[in-house]
């Protein structure tokens, strides 16, 4: 039997019982498809910060970077400052493994509704594929006062390193600025990533900018997917600026297969993806570096109102945790866990309130654990 060993963070809210259930279907997984999920449990989030005063440590960071694999609940508590988390832990990890895809798959199931008149789930289908560790994500900026000053912001990653040396001279009041960037590295592999991705699925990709008021920053990513495309003579390909891509995504998804996006773009159309398959409870996404360490985790947040009551949506989730097992080379176990998704859904037995039912989140884990075993063994 193959032993996979996965660290499990999770975090804040409702994360740690979203988790457990994502675990059990797992484990259910594992039971048909000869795998074993060794779980490593980490403490990391609010109230280990709270007790600790550590968000996570570069031996922490170190000992997660000897995995594949992570799984994340959720992180962010009205306790603390927000971003706080978010940034410390969340941001810090994609940058220490250098976690360079955000990979949102955007799939209506059958049985869920979207908000999208006359659309099937034969008409959303697609993924988004979101650069992830560059753009104006690279958390460099600062603020000035009227007068003069001198700012030095920098970048450090494995690729490269970059500077930049500021003289500011304002009469304003006082003035804030943020630093986008991307690289030719970075850029490159993003779109080498998902240019093989549609290459695996209809062979369309399509890539959203906005070059025509932004010229420098995405007209070099422009430049960038199309030199990439060169390599892929078989792949279609369209240009869509991004308030133009979220017309198209709710008057015509059926158009889109692969999309690539830089950083902030992408973080904006996927929770508009979100909403068009079902919500957020159903949108799970994945954190991936394809040759080193991945992190998968709902889309949504930790919903502090709701910890503890059993009551949360744990399909994100469970779904996230499909991603996962896929990535560690269990693509049948993972295609099973969303069609048992699915079948809950369409069965209307044990779905949460959200979902037009009465059950506990545990309830929907063991009832998707159970399906997966039933359609596993078919």
């Amino acid at each position: 039997m193959t032993q996979y060993k996965v660290p499990v963070i999770g975090g804040d809210g409702i994360g740690p019982e979203i988790v457990r259930e994502g675990q059990k279907v797992l484990d259910a997984a594992g039971e048909v498809f000869g795998f074993d999920v060794d779980w490593i449990e980490f403490p990391h989030g609010a109230d280990h910060y709270l007790e600790t005063g550590e968000l996570v440590s570069d031996e922490t960071i170190k000992e997660l970077g000897g995995y594949k694999a992570i799984y994340l609940g959720a992180l962010g508590d009205p306790r603390l400052q927000p971003g706080i988390l978010e940034k410390g832990i969340l941001l810090k990890l994609r940058f220490a493994f250098d976690e360079y895809i955000n990979l949102r798959p955007i799939k209506l199931l059958e049985g869920v509704e979207t908000p999208l008149k006359g659309k099937t789930a034969k008409d959303i289908d697609f993924v988004v594929v979101r650069e992830n560790t560059e753009d104006f994500y690279i958390g460099i900026g600062g603020r000035a006062k009227k007068g003069q000053k001198k700012d030095l912001l920098e970048v450090q990653r494995d690729l490269y390193s970059a500077k930049f040396g500021l003289d500011i001279e304002t009469d304003s009041e006082e003035i804030a600025y943020q630093i986008g960037m991307i690289s030719k590295e970075g850029t490159k592999r993003v779109m080498e990533y998902s240019y093989d991705l549609a290459a695996k699925r209809n062979n369309h990709l399509s890539s959203v900018d906005k070059a025509n008021v932004l010229s420098d920053i995405y007209g070099f990513w422009r430049e960038t997917f199309e030199e990439v495309g060169k390599n892929y003579p078989k792949v279609e390909t369209d240009f869509n600026y991004v308030d133009a891509v979220t017309m198209w995504f709710v008057k015509n998804p059926e158009f889109f297969d692969v999309v690539v996006t830089p950083n902030m773009f992408g973080d904006i159309i996927t929770d508009l993806g979100a909403m068009i398959q079902g919500g957020l409870g159903l949108a799970p996404g994945g954190n991936i570096n394809p040759n080193g360490t991945s992190m998968f985790e709902p889309i949504h947040g930790s919903a502090p109102k709701y910890k503890g009551m059993d009551r949360a949506n744990p399909l994100a989730t469970i779904w996230a945790g499909a991603l996962l097992i896929e990535t560690l080379g269990e693509k049948e176990a993972a295609d099973t866990i969303v069609k048992a998704i699915e079948k809950n859904i369409l069965e209307k037995k044990v779905n949460t309130v959200d979902m037009g039912g009465s059950a506990k989140c545990s309830e929907v884990g063991t009832d998707i654990a159970r399906l997966v075993k039933e359609l596993g063994q078919n």
